[in-house]
C-alpha cells in the first residue's frame, strides 16, 4: 500500500510542477517511477526463490527460472523507461527503448532455445 501513497505523492508533485516549472516533471515522474519499481522488486524476492525452489523440486534447471527472471526484470525495467519517455513527450525514443527491451528478451531466452533445439534433435535422432 505504501506504494500507491508514492506513486499519488508523485503524481501530484509532477502536475504541478508540470504548471509551473515544466522542466522538472518528468525527473520527477521518472524518479517516483524507480522507487517504487525498486520498492516491488524487493517484494518480490521470496517470489523468485519460491520459483527456484519449485524448479529445483521439479528437477528442472534453475537456468529455466533464471531466464524467466531476468526477462521479467527486462519487461519491466523496459515499460518503466518507454513511459518516462512518453510522459517526456517522447514516443519516437520511447519506441526505440521498447525495441531494443524486446531484442533484450530474445537475447537472454537464447540459451533456453539452444537447450529445447538440442533436445528436438535429441529426440528426432539426429
Amino acid at each position: 500500500m505504501t506504494f500507491l501513497g508514492v506513486g499519488v505523492v508523485g503524481m501530484a508533485l509532477a502536475v504541478l510542477l508540470r504548471q509551473y516549472r515544466p522542466e522538472y516533471a518528468p525527473a520527477v515522474s521518472l524518479g517516483t517511477g524507480v522507487v517504487i519499481f525498486l520498492g516491488v522488486m524487493s517484494g518480490l524476492s521470496p517470489v523468485f526463490e519460491e520459483l527456484r525452489l519449485l524448479m529445483e523440486n521439479a528437477g528442472l534447471p534453475v537456468e529455466y527460472a533464471e531466464v524467466l527472471i531476468k526477462s521479467l526484470g527486462i519487461c519491466f525495467l523496459t515499460q518503466l523507461a518507454g513511459d518516462a519517455c512518453r510522459d517526456a513527450g517522447e514516443t519516437a525514443i520511447a519506441t526505440k527503448v521498447e525495441l531494443a527491451g524486446k531484442a533484450g528478451v530474445l537475447a537472454v531466452s537464447l540459451p533456453l532455445f539452444q537447450s529445447l533445439l538440442a533436445l528436438v534433435t535429441t529426440l528426432v535422432g539426429g
